[in-house]
């Protein structure tokens, strides 16, 4: 899954790297060491501009909100929950369909965090132990220092209880796609600990490549099962983890101090 990432790379990098042709100054975001669901985040999309003659999509850097609201959602109450899809099922379920068919972005991140789901731990729950063991977070990130890519999806919801000017009118809101965590070696892997992706935690989040981007961001590549061979896993090998302070698992703390490796994951941790 994906619950927490860190975004520090300012819209003038982004712009760079994802060949962004909009985006407006006053949605600049502070670097996020902590990104946490209901935050507000960067989000790589073409789409036609608001009120242009031009019908053409045009590459945008957008401020969207971590928790995706259906269009046809009563409340927003729901977004917090839905802040993950799965790769597996996201052309079929009534929240994401329609978004996977012609609304889908790009989320950048330095890389994410994931907290080791172990053995151990999976034998205290089933026994019904209530104390359960500190879990060690992870940051995952490519091997070769490059942005990391999450596919995602956006949506729009209209909030019917503010009138048509009201700046908060309208939300848009994203989603972050998730795949099965790779079981191969990691490119590299922390000495005392886990030595895949799937020894951290069963699911990850589904990086893009760059031959990738055009292709997933084209909202006129609607037919399903052409976008669903989007989804492919990227190759093996490509990612690194290690540990990192449990100083992270508090959505409060946040600062490049959250990056920093651990040589080896803290005491009374899991791994």
């Amino acid at each position: 899954m994906c619950g927490r990432y860190a975004a520090s790379r300012r819209p003038e990098d982004l712009a760079g790297i994802f060949e962004i042709e909009q985006w407006e100054p006053e949605e600049t975001l502070v670097p996020d060491y902590n990104v946490a669901p209901t935050k507000e985040v960067y989000a790589v999309l073409d789409r036609p501009l608001k009120d242009a003659e031009d019908p053409h999509p045009v590459r945008q850097l957008r401020k969207l909100k971590w928790g995706l609201v259906p269009s046809w959602s009563k409340t927003p109450e729901g977004g917090a929950r839905m802040i993950n899809a799965r790769a597996e099922t996201v052309h079929e379920k009534p929240s994401y369909k329609r978004a996977f068919s012609s609304r889908r972005c790009i989320i950048p991140a330095d890389g994410y965090y994931e907290w080791v789901t172990a053995a151990a731990e999976r034998d205290l729950e089933v026994e019904g132990k209530k104390k359960r063991p500190r879990k060690q977070p992870y940051f995952v990130l490519p091997a070769d220092g490059s942005v990391f890519a999450m596919a995602g999806l956006y949506e729009f919801w209209r909030d019917r209880t503010l009138p048509d000017d009201h700046p908060q009118s309208w939300w848009v809101t994203c989603s972050v796609i998730t795949t099965e965590a790779e079981t191969g070696p990691l490119a590299v892997a922390p000495a005392d600990g886990p030595h895949a992706l799937a020894d951290i935690h069963p699911r990850m989040p589904l990086m893009l490549t760059p031959d990738r981007w055009d292709s997933w961001l084209d909202p006129s590549r609607t037919d399903v099962e052409d976008l669903r061979s989007l989804l492919a896993p990227p190759p093996p090998g490509l990612m690194r983890a290690y540990p990192v302070s449990t100083a992270v698992s508090n959505v409060r703390n946040n600062g490049p101090e959250l990056l920093k490796e651990l040589e080896g994951p803290e005491e009374g941790t899991l791994f």
